[in-house]
């Protein structure tokens, strides 16, 4: 049997910190390691515990969840990072997920939503609330109008590669995709991840926000 996915949980309101812990104690793959009120606290914890995946609030006192994820990032082993917001978008959620953010969830998510989640950014994948995921790129998208700029990062790519990329922007998994285009998960772990390294991307996130930013997917 594998190792339980480690989880920190980042919120300064200890209620919901208590109720993240319970939905996580639902679920045998999966165990909380530790908790943190503030971003500062966040980064100690993580040193300390060496968690998997993490659920971070965004704002919070002293150092704030955007803080807590840059400096997340720069560990010699950094956690997966799950931004906890509300469904009017936190200002601060699209620097999150540019600073290396696996995704974000909305508080108001089902527990099974939750768990999913910290399944999903454990083994690498992406996790964005359905509900606002659309919204969330496009908003990457007017924000940042370069097209053309998007379109030439992504000359480097192979045409194989740039089928993934597209399937990765419409939120597919690596089984998902490897379904659909008849080619082993591992043969898509492999183009994902030279996707990641050529287009100096840190995740899937990233990787999508581009692709949507290229006009791959269509308005």
């Amino acid at each position: 049997m594998s190792e339980p996915i480690r989880v920190l949980v980042v919120d300064d309101e200890w209620m919901v910190r208590a109720m993240l812990r319970t939905i996580m104690e639902t679920a045998p793959d999966i165990t909380v390691v530790g908790e943190a009120a503030d971003g500062d606290e966040a980064v100690r914890r993580a040193l300390t515990d060496r968690p998997d995946v993490v659920l971070m609030d965004i704002r919070m006192p002293r150092a704030d969840g955007l803080t807590a994820t840059e400096r997340l990032a720069r560990l010699a082993h950094p956690p997966n990072v799950v931004v906890l917001t509300t469904f009017n978008l936190d200002e601060y959620v699209h620097s999150a997920l540019r600073l290396g953010a696996a995704g974000f969830l909305l508080k108001d998510a089902s527990a099974q939503e939750i768990i999913l989640a910290v399944r999903s950014a454990a083994r690498g994948d992406a996790m964005l609330s359905p509900k606002v995921t659309r919204r969330l790129l496009q908003d990457f998208v007017d924000a940042e109008p370069g097209r053309a700029r998007a379109r030439e990062r992504l000359s480097v790519l192979t045409g194989k590669e740039r089928e993934v990329l597209i399937a990765v922007g419409g939120g597919l998994s690596n089984a998902d995709i490897a379904a659909t285009h008849h080619m082993s998960e591992a043969t898509v772990k492999t183009h994902v991840s030279r996707i990641l390294t050529k287009l100096s991307l840190t995740n899937r996130v990233q990787a999508a926000i581009l692709a949507h930013e290229a006009g791959l997917l269509g308005k």
